[in-house]
């Protein structure tokens, strides 16, 4: 995204909240979520809006860095899947103004993440880490460090921007939101590296114009994270390709990023058969953002839990 950004408007603490519809709302109170054993039967598991919907409202959905790995949006569409192997996920978003809980229509959202076995599309060199691969290890397989490198303890680490060393682009994508500040993406069930858990990249940018070229202008109004809870990424271990993976993983109350927050510090509510998470997840949360402040992931992002030192990748 390019253009002049807005300098941040610094709204009170206390009036920030996202607002849920209820019955099939898609940000709950807690972690994790019910497991559903149709998760797909009647496509009713996103949110609508209404005006009889009852209304929930949390505090606006936490900040965090960008990251290494972010590669200006160059791929407008909703299935960032090519041909990558993983369990299918459809992941539902709906962004609206933590204030006043309007849609937020329009916006250019970009999502990104690694593979099934940890290795993020432009950077496959970097991702791979540093360290070496045991002799019988599957070709690919991360085995070392974040490329910038961990804090002590293990940590993922690596906060500056790399640029990308292919052209590859694969589990990388951008879409508006529609008038309710819907937008849906098809993908696969991220993996994990090291010093991380499982995570998707997301950013929400406003004020820009959609052209033939793509979206241009505007400023980023949000830069987080989504989350996944330990029994869906328990039982994608078993799935593979991710049951091939040497590298340890990181649970999500270790994870230095994810602030133990729930719905508030990007925790998705997941849907998907319990006996057979292969068959394909739901993920999906609502988004509450400043549309008016300028939060770019680079020098004013929350780090949770983490030290001054410690950065996401």
């Amino acid at each position: 995204m390019t253009g002049t950004q807005k300098p941040a408007h610094k709204r009170d603490l206390t009036r920030r909240k996202v607002v849920v519809a209820g019955g099939a709302a898609v940000a709950v109170a807690g972690v994790g979520g019910t497991l559903a054993a149709n998760a797909f039967a009647d496509g009713t598991t996103t949110a609508t809006a209404s005006s009889s919907a009852a209304e929930t409202c949390y505090k606006l959905t936490s900040e965090t860095t960008e990251g290494p790995y972010y590669i200006d949006a160059d791929k407008l569409r909703q299935d960032i899947t090519e041909d990558k192997e993983g369990i299918p996920l459809t992941l539902s978003l709906r962004v609206i103004d933590s204030e006043t809980c309007k849609p937020v229509r329009n916006a250019a959202v970009d999502i990104w993440h690694c593979d099934a076995l940890g290795i993020y599309s432009g950077y496959e060199s970097l991702s791979t880490g540093s360290g070496s691969a045991p002799s019988d290890a599957p070709s690919g397989t991360p085995t070392g460090e974040p490329p910038s490198g961990a804090p002590s303890g293990g940590t993922g680490g690596g906060g500056q921007h790399e640029d990308p060393t292919s052209d590859t682009r694969y589990l990388r994508g951008t879409w508006k939101t529609d008038k309710h500040g819907r937008v849906t993406f098809k993908t696969i069930f991220p993996g994990w590296y090291q010093g991380r858990c499982v995570h998707i990249h997301v950013k929400v940018h406003v004020d820009g114009e959609w052209t033939d070229a793509g979206y241009e202008g505007g400023h980023t109004c949000h830069t987080g994270q989504f989350f996944f809870d330990e029994k869906s990424v328990i039982a994608s271990a078993a799935v593979a390709p991710y049951s091939t993976s040497t590298t340890t993983r990181t649970t999500l109350t270790e994870d230095t990023i994810y602030d133990q927050s729930g719905t508030q510090g990007g925790l998705l509510k997941l849907e998907y058969h319990k006996k057979d998470i292969a068959k394909g997840v739901h993920g999906s949360i609502t988004v509450g953002v400043e549309p008016d402040a300028t939060h770019d992931g680079t020098d004013d992002a929350v780090q949770p839990g983490a030290s001054a030192s410690a950065t996401s990748s």
